[in-house]
């Protein structure tokens, strides 16, 4: 038997290496768990819903709906997660403060309107502006001062909800419009729900983004080793900078979708822990919490297995506050799994496997 054949990688080993392993499982012990459980999980019926149009309805569409406000935050969390080694813990803050922007702005000062006291449009570049802008400030503590992503996020964690309250001055602002509840409900017509769109949107924004600029390959050569980058004429600090502003953005969709579901907010409320929804989903897509290497699709896969792992165990009647339990073993399989030494010895046992099929 030569080296070369000894040496060959089997198609196990290469499954084992690749990122989309862990959410690709993931998804089907889900599946599977579900099948064994409750069949009818995966239903998806036609009704109609309260404005008379025909929408989808079932888990799955419920997992289409949620994952995708996830699946739009995964995309800057796994870019400012690459670049910085670290993570951005106030995005559910930041959330409420982009929602509470546009809401001002189509309520009006009296915080109560039928209609929109302003174009949509002009709302939603308010709240991205002030989105990026509150990025833009994780971005320098981040990049500029050296201050660890989670200890520079932790403030607007920590006051982000108050900001948001200060800005419609505590009141909690109501808007009754059917063309702005389409971005968090459905098209007229169309039996899919909005958000989807919205985030296959992003998703092809970001695709186009990293195949025709460098900043892909910015941010992992920063996330691998920040001095040679430095040395191939790289600029860190702009570079982690650009991924705390992007990861703004996403936050401002986010916001958009949230507050049209409703119409109005609660500071407190929305986007509670969305954040470490967003941390898990990238690190489901096998993407190094540490830094470095990463891959955009595996994250956005990972959202929305976190989003199905979340309403299976709302089919179980499992509590809202016991979730973030279930999902703490979750993120400990994870960290086992993906680690160097885990992942090594499943590939070195494939590699036994196939050596051994071989000379039989």
């Amino acid at each position: 038997m030569s080296n070369a054949n000894i040496k060959k990688e089997s198609p196990f080993s290469k499954f084992i290496h690749s990122q989309m392993v862990i959410p690709v499982v993931a998804l089907l012990i889900l599946i599977v768990v579900n099948l064994i459980a409750d069949p009818s999980f995966f239903a998806i019926t036609l009704k109609e819903n309260n404005l008379g149009n025909p929408v989808l309805s079932g888990y799955l569409i419920t997992i289409l709906d949620f994952g995708s406000e996830l699946a739009i935050l995964a995309i800057g969390m796994a870019l400012v997660t690459a670049a910085s080694g670290g993570q951005d813990i106030s995005v559910g803050a930041t959330i409420a403060i982009a929602g509470s922007v546009i809401l001002r702005i189509l309520c009006g000062p009296d915080g109560q309107s039928l209609t929109p006291q302003a174009p949509i449009i002009v709302a939603f570049l308010a709240a991205v502006v002030v989105s990026m802008l509150f990025g833009a400030f994780n971005g320098t503590l981040v990049a500029y001062f050296n201050i660890p992503p989670m200890v520079a996020t932790l403030i607007l964690f920590t006051a982000g909800r108050s900001i948001a309250a200060w800005i419609n001055e505590n009141r909690l602002p109501n808007i009754v419009d059917p063309t702005y509840a389409i971005f968090g409900s459905y098209i007229p017509g169309i039996p899919i729900p909005t958000p989807f769109f919205i985030a296959a949107a992003c998703v092809i924004i970001a695709l186009l983004l990293l195949k025709f600029t460098a900043l892909g390959t910015y941010v992992q050569a920063v996330g691998i080793n920040e001095k040679s980058s430095r040395l191939n004429g790289i600029n860190p600090k702009l570079i982690k900078f650009i991924t705390f502003v992007i990861l703004g953005v996403c936050v401002s969709v986010c916001g958009l979708i949230k507050t049209s579901r409703l119409g109005t907010i609660n500071y407190s409320v929305i986007a509670k822990d969305i954040e470490m929804d967003a941390i898990l989903a990238v690190a489901l897509g096998g993407n190094s919490l540490g830094g470095g290497k990463f891959n955009l699709m595996s994250a956005i896969l990972g959202a929305y297995v976190i989003q199905f792992l979340t309403t299976t165990l709302y089919k179980f009647n499992v509590a809202s506050t016991a979730l973030p339990a279930y999902k703490a073993i979750v993120v400990i399989i994870l960290v086992v799994i993906s680690s160097p030494v885990v992942r090594e010895k499943l590939a070195a046992l494939g590699r036994k496997k196939s050596v051994a099929k071989e000379a039989a």
